[in-house]
């Protein structure tokens, strides 16, 4: 399987190095860590079925994987895994994606 990345998850990955690099004063550091975040999505294309379903609670066919304090949210999808959005796991989710 490959990995597709969407637009939401592209600015997510944005917001989270901006967000180190600011904090941390490293560009170092938000590029490791963001690299770090990236090397998940080829584990999740090997192994698409290791993150939790999120069918009941989120939306039908979406799953979450931790990594560190961020949840990757992705769906499978024929041969691929779709990133759909990397948020930080304190965020309140369910507002985020609209499913109240």
């Amino acid at each position: 399987m490959a990995h597709r990345v969407a637009q939401e998850a592209e600015a997510d990955l944005d917001d989270i190095w901006c967000y180190i690099a600011r904090s941390s004063g490293s560009l170092e550091v938000a590029d490791r860590f963001t690299e770090f975040l990236t090397d998940r999505f080829y584990l999740l294309a090997n192994n698409p079925y290791i993150g939790r379903r999120r069918d009941d609670e989120l939306r039908p066919g979406l799953r979450s994987f931790p990594v560190r304090d961020y949840i990757i949210l992705y769906r499978i999808e024929d041969e691929d895994v779709s990133i759909l959005r990397v948020l930080r796991g304190s965020r309140d989710i369910k507002t985020l994606l609209g499913s109240n």
